[in-house]
């Protein structure tokens, strides 16, 4: 039966994961092919704050779960987009876009009492995609500020060296004459490059998938309840700080699509603080045991840890801070909840 479970396990986060690695990487072949260099060199803004802030929003115009989202990255920082804009999009894009936003809602409808958190479902949708974007800018200016000190090929796999045009410098313009293709020569580039993609993110999916399925595999309903009886002694402070990282750890494990996992939180026992359920929600798109399998084609060990350091810590102490004015904010968007359903009715 164990074995059946683990099958199960990973056949189904591979399921889950397929149809939008296969997205993933005809957007990143029609990228590729169609986004000429100087397209995205003028779309930048010359501040890398600036660039940062709307990477970070990239995820409203090409929308991606996080499986999906890596071969998109990979071929805008092949393109010249700069590193640390990458990242913001990598980080925020599986969450901060309509259909994220709009599971999040339908998961914390006020029709079953037992899933409100934070006031009302809008609560549960600006919280998550609000952290989400702070978390990504962050995380991404850290990764800005050591890609001026160390460069970014001391970040990137060399593999994805190999492929990279030149990194393009906040408000400087490069110009790189692409020759002319036929259409059938564009059909064949995008399949070429999409399948070149697609073997290259399956394999480190597979492995990814493995290892969550036997993480998996050791957790069980009765060992939720143990860990949080487990807490049931402790100060205040100190539990719900437990029950955040424990959330942590299970997003870390659970490999789900951000499309789905909203549905999972929102089932959690009311006893589970409010607030480790955000951090569940916006820790798991960003990161994962299939998702820094991935990260290790892309990124050298410096940046991963960066990513994976800052992104922890400030899910943790966000979620703290969530957690102190859970009342004040629970109010608040009660409010927001109740004046738009007032609005709809009319």
């Amino acid at each position: 039966m164990e074995y059946e479970q683990l099958i199960l396990s990973f056949t189904s986060i591979i399921y889950e994961a397929m149809p939008f690695i296969v997205l993933g990487v005809v957007l990143a072949g029609v990228l590729e092919e169609f986004v000429p260099q100087q397209a995205i060199s003028k779309v930048i803004p010359k501040s890398p704050t600036l660039a940062i802030a709307l990477g970070a929003l990239l995820g409203v115009v090409f929308p991606m779960c996080e499986c999906g989202i890596i071969v998109v990255m990979k071929r805008l920082l092949r393109k010249g987009l700069p590193l640390s804009v990458c990242v913001a999009y990598m980080l925020a894009g599986p969450i901060i876009n309509v259909v994220v936003a709009g599971s999040t809602y339908v998961a914390f409808e006020p029709t079953v009492p037992e899933r409100v958190v934070f006031g009302g479902p809008w609560g549960a949708v600006i919280l998550r995609l609000g952290m989400a974007y702070i978390v990504a800018v962050v995380t991404a200016s850290i990764v800005e500020m050591q890609t001026r000190r160390i460069g970014t090929e001391n970040q990137l796999a060399p593999t994805i060296m190999k492929g990279v045009q030149p990194q393009r410098a906040f408000g400087v313009s490069l110009e790189v004459v692409e020759p002319t293709r036929t259409f059938r020569e564009r059909m064949l580039n995008i399949s070429s490059t999409a399948l070149h993609d697609f073997i290259d993110i399956m394999a480190f999916l597979v492995i990814g998938a493995a290892l969550a399925s036997f993480g998996r595999s050791f957790l069980s309903e009765d060992m939720f309840n143990r860990l949080s009886e487990g807490t049931s002694g402790a100060g205040p402070f100190l539990r719900v700080s437990l029950q955040i990282l424990i959330m942590m750890g299970l997003a870390i494990l659970f490999c789900l699509c951000s499309e789905a996992d909203a549905f999972v939180a929102a089932n959690f026992p009311m006893y589970w603080f409010p607030a480790s359920k955000l951090a569940f929600l916006v820790l798991g798109p960003m990161l994962d045991l299939k998702l820094y399998v991935m990260y290790t084609r892309v990124f050298r060990p410096k940046l991963i840890f960066t990513i994976i350091t800052a992104v922890a810590i400030q899910i943790f102490l966000y979620s703290l801070i969530v957690h102190h004015f859970e009342g004040t904010l629970s109010q608040f968007f009660e409010n927001v909840f109740q004046f738009s359903a007032r609005l709809r009715q009319r």
